[in-house]
């Protein structure tokens, strides 16, 4: 695997090293040694799956406040979707900058996104899945999110989203109460 750091200090887009031959390719899209020798968190403990049916269908900003805070690495595993990030850690560097970029089952690149981050995407094309590998289990009750559309935040979706669920049209903008330590 390729860990390339993004412009958020932290968060990694990461590419597979192929092995191929006239049957096609094998490639590690998962490692405990690589993710620990490259510092990064390696305790995964959920498995998540998401299919969007529709082109457009926006999810996020999502979240979880301490001490369930969690790590993803998400994946595209059909179609493409365009994967954004904000760094809601009050004491980083890129705090409030936010970083995007296309995954897609072709591409086959993921993205690391870590504690103290907000993560949402765009589906680009009908029938998108996406899957991730989270460090945390899921706690409905420090579940959070901010809006995608933040004038503050200032994310370039490629396009205006089509389908956004009702919940995550409620999020507010970001706030103090909202920011990691």
């Amino acid at each position: 695997m390729k860990f390339i750091e993004t412009p958020l200090k932290g968060a990694y887009t990461i590419e597979l090293e192929k092995r191929g031959d006239d049957r096609g390719f094998f490639a590690r899209a998962f490692c405990v040694n690589e993710f620990e020798n490259a510092g990064l968190d390696k305790s995964v403990v959920q498995i998540n799956n998401s299919l969007s049916a529709i082109k457009g269908t926006l999810r996020g900003m999502h979240f979880q406040l301490a001490p369930k805070s969690e790590t993803k690495i998400v994946r595209c595993i059909r179609g493409s979707l365009f994967d954004v990030i904000v760094d809601l850690r009050r004491n980083s560097p890129t705090f409030l900058k936010w970083f995007g970029a296309e995954l897609s089952a072709e591409n086959r690149v993921a993205m690391y996104v870590p504690k103290g981050f907000a993560h949402g995407f765009l589906t680009l094309e009908k029938d998108t899945e996406a899957f991730y590998l989270v460090t945390e289990f899921y706690a409905p009750e420090l579940e959070r999110g901010i809006r995608y559309n933040d004038p503050a935040i200032g994310i370039q979706w490629p396009f205006e989203p089509s389908l956004i669920s009702d919940k995550d049209l409620q999020h507010a903008d970001v706030n103090d109460s909202l920011y990691f330590d």
